[in-house]
């Protein structure tokens, strides 16, 4: 109604003519603008309980959720054992190129040079990994994390 009033007259509306709009009666209205403009202390206290605060009930989006958690800890402990199943060069090469373990992603140059090799013989090693990993025997180390938080 105050947007609306705003659009078509080109200014605030007055209380009198928003209890006339909304049916509410001016006092009504003035309690309800005085409620909309006193900030909330995120430490008030939430019904009868004086322990419980507002902020208890706001969600902290910069920090894992205790699930979360377990299940990145659950999801790397079988990356590692699935990892053990390559040999120790082909487990060495996946890491480097994924970055698991690194900083950062290595490229194909980069992890040729610590092996000795050319990049073209890391690409192929790297692949004939990743096609062992994919096998549905492997896979099946991974089934129970294929569809959470879908």
């Amino acid at each position: 109604v105050y947007t609306k009033f705003y659009q078509e007259y080109g200014r605030e509306p007055t209380l009198e003519e928003l209890s006339k709009e909304t049916g509410l009666s001016v006092e009504k209205l003035n309690y309800i603008f005085k409620i909309m403009k006193q900030p909330i202390s995120l430490e008030s206290s939430i019904g009868e309980d004086e322990d419980v605060t507002l902020k208890d009930f706001i969600e902290d989006h910069s920090v894992l959720k205790p699930e979360e958690v377990t299940f990145n800890l659950a999801l790397s402990e079988k990356i590692r054992e699935l990892l053990k199943t390559l040999s120790a060069r082909e487990e060495k090469i996946i890491r480097l190129r994924f970055g698991i373990g690194e900083k950062e992603p290595c490229t194909l140059e980069e992890v040729g040079k610590r092996f000795g090799i050319t990049k073209e013989r890391i690409r192929q090693i790297e692949g004939h990994a990743l096609r062992k990993l994919k096998h549905p025997h492997r896979l099946k180390l991974l089934k129970n994390f294929l569809y959470y938080g879908s």
